[in-house]
């Protein structure tokens, strides 16, 4: 699986991920810290990868555009560590491999994860 990480995400999940085998790579580690949310996402389109972020106009760019892909994981929590953020990253990117594979948006919330097929109409 081919992982994207936007900027707002830990660079040492990076690491992790790729130590589980997957090719993550980060925003920062190629020098595109200030790429716009739509060129993120073009650039996990081009490339077949999966967009990690926490930001919140990920899921809206990919609504108003109908989108079939990227597929993103969206974190919208608070208070949590990267330690507890990552646990959670590698045991979702397990759990919902098919959905993210077939196109979706994955967004985890304190109370639950919800998982929305792409392209949402």
């Amino acid at each position: 699986m081919k992982l994207l990480l936007d900027m707002g995400v830990s660079p040492r999940a990076t690491s992790l991920l790729c130590s589980q085998g997957y090719d993550a790579v980060h925003l920062r580690e190629r020098g595109l810290a200030r790429l716009a949310d739509a060129a993120i996402l073009r650039l996990a389109a081009d490339e077949a990868r999966i967009g990690i972020t926490f930001g919140l106009d990920f899921s809206r760019i990919l609504a108003i555009h109908r989108l079939p892909y990227p597929s993103v994981v969206l974190f919208r929590l608070e208070g949590f560590t990267t330690d507890e953020i990552n646990l959670l990253l590698t045991d979702l990117l397990t759990r919902y491999a098919n959905d993210l594979s077939a196109g979706a948006i994955v967004v985890i919330d304190p109370a639950h994860i919800r998982v929305r097929r792409l392209p949402i109409f």
